[in-house]
């Protein structure tokens, strides 16, 4: 299917398109996604380390949007001091492949 194909929508929201940007856009989604295919599992601090720029309370709220929509798995060990790690889940597995596809885009067109 092609954006065309959804144009009676008026919504860019309600299309395919507006879900895959409202699951995967901003600043540091892509990003946490990229870092957890190639490092899974990842604890907090050590994703935290990889970004470097992000914020605690930001890199926070980002996990826990992509845990709500399925992209995260959040796994919790009951232990002192308390251990988190974080994977990626199958739904978000599905998306690497076009993560790829953007990674060649950069290659090609980066001093372009």
């Amino acid at each position: 299917m092609s954006m065309a194909d959804y144009k009676e929508k008026g919504n860019i929201q309600e299309t395919p398109f507006g879900y895959t940007l409202s699951v995967i856009g901003g600043k540091w989604k892509m990003l946490i996604i990229y870092l957890l295919a190639e490092n899974q599992p990842v604890r907090f601090n050590e994703l935290k380390r990889k970004i470097g720029a992000i914020t605690f309370k930001t890199l926070s709220s980002q996990l826990k949007e992509l845990e709500a929509d399925g992209m995260v798995r959040r796994k919790e060990y009951p232990q002192i001091p308390p251990k988190v790690e974080y994977s990626l889940t199958h739904k978000a597995e599905t998306l690497l492949p076009v993560l790829e596809q953007l990674c060649e885009w950069g290659v090609k067109n980066h001093n372009n």
